[in-house]
């Protein structure tokens, strides 16, 4: 691994950048963090996964989280499939405190 990246199982940091390993669970009744999937963060959704909803929706949800806005989050892998992988910028919020916060 490049100086100045880690690697945490469902998280990596290299620098400005946190890239996530998501699995997501779409159409609950609320959008939360429900632990650990594997290598994976399990993400509950309050959204269906019709047209590109649940996607959208979980991008507001993680820029919430991370208190950053929606242009500092992409989708990089998996649109159409419940593993994800997001990559944000720019936030101060470290990655550990979302198990934290359950």
């Amino acid at each position: 691994m490049a100086a100045g990246v880690t690697k945490h199982g469902w998280f990596r940091r290299d620098g400005e950048t946190i890239t996530l390993s998501l699995h997501v669970q779409p159409g609950a009744k609320r959008s939360e963090i429900a632990g650990l999937h594997g290598e994976a963060l399990k993400v509950k959704l309050a959204a269906p996964p019709v047209e590109g909803r649940a996607n959208d929706a979980l991008l507001e949800y993680i820029t919430e989280l991370f208190a950053v806005p929606l242009r500092n989050a992409r989708l990089i892998q998996g649109a159409r499939s419940r593993h994800k992988v997001v990559a944000v910028t720019g936030s101060r919020v470290a990655p550990e405190s979302l198990l934290k916060a359950q």
